[in-house]
């Protein structure tokens, strides 16, 4: 699939498949990690950006939004008409639906605080990645942020990956616990700029053996449950040096968070 630019929207249709709550642990990182950016905002933007063949992943994420930061608005954005369309009804308070792409249209030019791209880019080439991440990072505002991220049909298991205007600054994986044997079995759901670099010699690679080593280690704290278990996984990799970004509080949802450089491609 090449990115291609048609008048003046950017990209190409995909499948468009969803189900409703399927992001919603996505959600729950922003709510729970980024409010403190937004909260005190008098009017910001949140974009669900390619939300497929149903709207309800917009909706979901205005709900989630509105409970912490009542003035936020968010722009569901789809480059296909006909699901546009579909959506308006849905159109009203704090939500509203937009034909655009990777150029990501907003009123008066506007920028975002957050541009969700859920099973957008998965459907790309590799070699795509780079253009689009740019182009989305110019339509954030300076506290803002863009989602690059992929999961299963259910949310069960999911990865994204974070980029601030700057550039992307961290890999966060979250499962349910119950979902998985180990935690490298998310690497199926890695985003496309890293789903073809776990292999040996890779810095990904390297990390995923790194939390099963130590999930393998801490098995005998399965008697307590999996969620010490995978508190103690995260423990231990902060321990042997990994760059961990977040705490307990969040390794405990089966979440965990690595500075991008620890993660990011080789040349």
């Amino acid at each position: 699939m090449v990115v291609v630019k048609t008048g003046d929207v950017v990209g190409s249709i995909t499948r468009g498949t969803t189900n409703p709550n399927r992001l919603r642990r996505c959600d729950r990182w922003l709510t729970g990690t980024r409010a403190w950016r937004w909260r005190h905002d008098q009017a910001p933007i949140a974009v669900d950006l390619g939300y497929g063949a149903s709207p309800v992943t917009a909706v979901e994420l205005r709900d989630r939004l509105l409970a912490v930061c009542p003035t936020f608005h968010v722009v569901g954005i789809e480059i296909d008409p006909q699901r546009v369309a579909a959506a308006h009804h849905l159109s009203g308070p704090g939500l509203t639906f937009v034909r655009g792409g990777f150029e990501v249209p907003l009123p008066g030019g506007r920028g975002a605080e957050i541009i969700r791209a859920f099973n957008v880019l998965r459907q790309y080439d590799e070699t795509e990645v780079p253009a689009a991440w740019s182009l989305l990072q110019r339509r954030l505002t300076p506290d803002g942020v863009v989602i690059d991220g992929t999961c299963d049909e259910l949310g069960r298991r999911a990865t994204w990956i974070a980029l601030e205007r700057s550039g992307p600054v961290s890999l966060t994986i979250s499962v349910a616990l119950t979902a998985i044997d180990r935690p490298s079995d998310v690497a199926e759901r890695l985003p496309k700029a890293l789903i073809h670099r776990n292999i040996p010699g890779e810095r990904i690679y390297d990390y995923l053996h790194a939390l099963d080593r130590a999930w393998t280690y801490h098995a005998p704290l399965s008697a307590y449950g999996r969620q010490q278990r995978f508190l103690a996984t995260a423990h231990q990799l902060r321990s042997d040096g990994w760059p961990l970004c977040d705490s307990a509080h969040r390794w405990r949802l089966g979440e965990i968070t690595v500075a991008w450089e620890a993660v990011r491609p080789r040349p």
